[in-house]
């Protein structure tokens, strides 16, 4: 099972990241001549955080979620605020242990899937007590 490591707040008052961003796209294929251009800056925060208010950033533990791309030790942007839909990673508190699962909302009813198969699905029983938490927007994953 994937579970939360650690749960720390997105400071808003703090200084921007500003990074040059290149003018052109690098090939992952076959190399191109490189260019010494670049366009500009862009601030990270305008790109991965929407709102500071209800983001948190989240590290995972375990690897139930490596299908998805994410691995242990990576930590999640989560916005609290984002309303959960079939499909969405979400982190979840099942029975009072938090998770980080997909979101399937079936016909059966509630189910936390794994992205493994060494992992087996939650089906969220009638009598279960489920909180979602918040929604995953972004990996954060080192190389």
């Amino acid at each position: 099972m994937m579970t939360i490591q650690n749960i720390r707040s997105i400071d808003g008052g703090g200084d921007q990241i500003m990074l040059p961003v290149a003018e052109t796209s690098v090939a992952a294929g076959y190399p191109s001549p490189a260019q010494d251009y670049f366009l500009g800056s862009i601030n990270l925060s305008e790109h991965l955080i929407h709102d500071t208010t209800s983001t948190f950033i989240v590290r995972v533990s375990g690897h139930s979620m490596q299908g998805a791309g994410i691995a242990d030790g990576d930590e999640l942007i989560v916005n609290r605020a984002r309303k959960p839909v079939d499909g969405s990673v979400v982190v979840a508190i099942l029975d009072g242990e938090m998770t980080v699962k997909r979101l399937r909302l079936t016909p059966q009813g509630v189910v936390l899937q794994a992205e493994s198969p060494d992992y087996p699905d939650l089906a969220v029983g009638e009598l279960a007590s489920l909180t979602v938490w918040g929604v995953a927007e972004t990996c954060l994953h080192r190389l």
